[in-house]
């Protein structure tokens, strides 16, 4: 190239293009004086820009360089120096050998999810930090993630952060950054906030298991009605990470996690041996070397699974003793002893959690107290209005389709797990060793968000596991354009740690819709797929 070769403000010297956008061309380049490599950055000039569109120009890439200079952190580029070449200013950064996120991703490329949790949690400590020293990043999607040797994750580009107490440097109606990862407020013309780069982290990690942008259309103008309008497709390949992605993509920014809670439920996703921390040099190997993550993580999945039913086996042979779940605090308050239990101690207690157990040959099944939301006193049955669902997907291999007239639902069931007792509002379902369960029930009539009655329930499970109770996350989101929302959380039981997702969903004033499973933790990675599988396979009858 014909600037290959040229000396920048006396002591940069370029050696080869590495990058460009729509700011700006990325070099690699020498300093002579410390003689170090470095990513020197030159604004790229429109012929047509008038005078002021070109001072805006520059004084967005001088503001790149304040704002990343501001934020001292591993996973963010570091900013050396801010130069002038020809009138040009120019951003002299530390020198990542990577590739992008994007690159990897380019024509529809995945990686696993433990693998894009790794790589968001370097993204959210990038933007912890950022939010934390006063900075919003504004354009944060794959191809401004530089993944680096050694498993590093560097964010980059603050070309269009805007730092608080300054201008946008924009025109009224005008929207900058990449369309497919610009949170629905700024759509609409609003002021971002951290919400916004989260919202924008949510959009990459489902492009990173989904291998496209959540809301693209066919053109910029649909594109950006999608993501203020039309409700989040459901997930095929999202695995655990498919709960943490809807939260973020909530319309709503009051309604998406911080940046903390994303960063507890990302370090929760399972990492499945064979995910290695990527080491990318090129888009091939990159490609080449995700297919065989994903492979990878597939046989291990199949192992754990083998490994889980001999231990349930082992577990529910008749020399096996387990703890009886009837010493778990699952009575109801002497006050009210005629009221049915909610399942505020189903989902607190060690064996219980899992709403059956195996217990001398048998099912143990709890009942329910009705604390949820404030609304004791309430009839609940099957007769509310159904939720508009989209057309479940086939049943999944290894499971079967099991309908529940009386709560006039149908979802998808393992084989081998057997049903445990059913009222009008819950049925049960248990593994062989009765150590992982689902609970399917009702609530009727819901209220304004199923969270409302999920704090009701923490309440008392606080109370029962006051030292050991710990919550991963609560968030709103939204299922099948209803209000929904998400509890996962730990606890210690009398012999093992468990861990618990509940995921809720309806309408106001109709019925809502409840899923709960809870398993030991260390075999967390092999029951939570069968959470995703009952969610995606979840139908009303009609």
């Amino acid at each position: 190239m014909s600037d290959e070769g040229r000396l920048i403000a006396g002591r940069y010297r370029l050696v080869e293009q590495i990058g460009r956008g729509g700011m700006g061309t990325v070099w690699r380049a020498e300093d002579e004086v410390l003689s170090r490599d470095v990513a020197l950055k030159r604004l790229r000039v429109q012929r047509h820009l008038t005078d002021d569109e070109l001072a805006t120009l520059y004084e967005r890439t001088r503001r790149e360089a304040r704002s990343a200079a501001r934020i001292a952190h591993p996973n963010v580029v570091v900013v050396h120096d801010v130069v002038d070449d020809e009138g040009l200013p120019c951003i002299v950064m530390e020198y990542v050998p990577s590739t992008t996120l994007g690159a990897l991703l380019k024509g529809g490329g995945t990686v696993p999810p433990g693998e894009a949790a790794r790589v968001g949690l370097g993204m959210v400590a990038a933007l912890r930090a950022a939010h934390a020293a006063g900075v919003l990043h504004r354009d944060v999607k794959p191809g401004n993630v530089l993944l680096g040797a050694g498993g590093r994750v560097v964010l980059t580009d603050f070309g269009i952060a805007m730092a608080s107490g300054t201008s946008t440097l924009t025109k009224t109606g005008e929207l900058v950054g990449s369309i497919d990862y610009i949170a629905p407020e700024r759509m609409r013309g609003r002021r971002p906030g951290p919400a916004a780069d989260l919202w924008a982290l949510g959009a990459t990690l489902f492009q990173a298991v989904e291998g496209r942008p959540p809301f693209r259309k066919d053109t910029a103008v649909e594109t950006a009605y999608a993501v203020v309008v039309d409700p989040l497709e459901p997930m095929k390949h999202a695995g655990p990470l498919e709960p943490l992605i809807e939260a973020l993509l909530a319309k709503d920014p009051d309604e998406r996690p911080s940046a903390e809670e994303t960063e507890r439920a990302l370090r929760a996703v399972p990492v499945v041996t064979g995910e290695a921390p990527t080491l990318f040099t090129s888009g091939a190997q990159a490609q080449a070397q995700a297919q065989a993550q994903a492979q990878a993580q597939a046989q291990a999945q199949a192992q754990a699974q083998a490994q889980a039913q001999a231990q349930a086996q082992a577990l529910s042979a008749p020399t096996r003793q387990e703890p009886s779940p009837a010493s778990a605090p699952a009575s109801a308050p002497a006050s009210a002893p005629a009221k049915k239990k909610r399942r505020a101690f189903v989902r607190s207690a060690a064996a219980v959690t899992v709403a059956a157990a195996v217990v001398a040959g048998g099912i143990y099944v709890v009942s329910r107290d009705d604390g949820g939301g404030g609304r004791a006193g309430s009839a609940r049955g099957t007769g509310a209005a159904t939720p508009t669902a989209s057309t479940p997907p086939p049943v999944p291999a290894g499971f079967h389709l099991v309908t529940e007239k009386k709560l006039g639902i149908a979802f998808p069931v393992p084989d081998s797990w057997k049903r445990g007792n059913t009222t009008n509002e819950e049925v049960n379902y248990a593994d062989a060793s009765g150590l992982a369960g689902l609970t399917i029930d009702i609530v009727n009539p819901a209220g304004a968000n199923p969270i409302s009655h999920f704090t009701n329930i923490e309440a008392n499970t606080k109370v029962n596991y006051p030292k050991t109770y710990r919550k991963l996350r609560m968030q709103r989101t939204t299922f099948q354009g209803q209000p929904a929302a998400v509890w996962e959380f730990t606890f210690e039981g009398r012999v093992r740690a468990f861990r618990a997702i509940d995921f809720g969903f309806g309408q106001e004033g109709e019925t809502e819709y409840d899923i709960y499973l809870s398993a030991p933790e260390k075999q967390w990675d092999t029951f939570r797929p069968v959470f995703d599988k009952v969610k995606a396979g979840f139908r009303t009858l009609r």
